[in-house]
C-alpha cells in the first residue's frame, strides 16, 4: 500500500491510476446511432496487423503492453481459443476493437476496446458497446469485467458506467514509457512531458 503522499517516479517511468469494472448481469440496451459501421470477428489475426490496430486506435493513449509482446506472448493472447477479437471497419478499415477473453470460466474480460480518434463523438462506441455487451453475455457468463486508467480518454470512465459497469478495484501501475522504448511515437500523450 501507498503512503499519503508525493512519491518519486524514475524519469523513463509513468504511473497511472486504473480502475476495474465489473456488471453481474446483462443490462438493458442503450439506444445507439445508426452509422456506417460493420462489426467482423477475426480469428488467427496476423500478428503485425493486430499490432497496427493497437497502434491506430491506442497509440494516444499510450496503448504498449501488447506492442511490447514477442510473437509468442502476443499469440498466446490474441490466437487463444477462448479470445474473440471483434473489428469494427467503415468502409473495409478498421475503425474499432472489442477483445473479449473467456479464459476465466464463467467470466469475460473486455481485454481491449476503443474506436480510432476518427470516430470518437460519432455514437460508433456505444454501438460497438452494445455489441460487446451482447456477444459477452451470449456466452454462460456470470460476471463481465474491464479496466481502464487516468491514461485513457477522460470520457472512458463515465461511458463505462453509463454502459452498466460498476467500478469495484482501484489500483496504481507504474510502467516503462513506451514513447521512450519507440513503441508509440514520441509525441503521443502530451499531457504527458517526457522527462529527460
Amino acid at each position: 500500500m501507498l503512503d499519503n503522499g508525493y512519491h518519486d517516479v524514475p524519469a523513463d517511468k509513468l504511473v497511472t491510476v486504473v480502475t476495474h469494472l465489473q456488471m453481474l448481469e446483462k443490462p438493458e440496451p442503450r439506444g445507439e446511432a445508426k452509422g456506417p459501421w460493420t462489426l467482423r470477428r477475426v480469428e488467427m489475426i496476423d500478428l503485425e496487423a493486430y499490432r497496427d490496430i493497437q497502434r491506430k486506435i491506442g497509440a494516444e493513449w499510450l496503448w504498449a503492453s501488447r506492442l511490447e509482446m514477442t510473437d509468442e506472448e502476443l499469440a498466446s493472447n490474441v490466437h487463444a481459443q477462448d479470445v474473440e477479437l471483434h473489428l469494427l471497419e467503415v468502409g473495409g478499415l478498421v475503425e474499432g476493437i472489442a477483445e473479449l477473453d473467456f479464459r476465466k470460466s464463467g467470466e469475460c474480460e473486455m481485454a481491449f476496446f476503443g474506436v480510432s480518434s476518427a470516430l470518437m463523438g460519432t455514437g460508433a462506441g456505444r454501438w460497438l458497446m452494445n455489441r460487446a455487451i451482447d456477444l459477452s453475455w451470449s456466452n454462460p457468463i456470470e460476471r463481465f469485467w474491464l479496466h481502464t486508467c487516468t491514461l485513457d480518454s477522460p470520457q472512458a470512465l463515465p461511458f463505462y458506467t453509463r454502459s452498466g459497469f460498476t467500478p469495484f478495484r482501484r489500483q496504481v501501475e507504474v510502467f516503462d514509457d513506451p514513447r521512450l522504448k519507440g513503441n508509440v511515437p514520441r509525441t503521443a500523450a502530451p499531457q504527458l512531458p517526457i522527462l529527460v
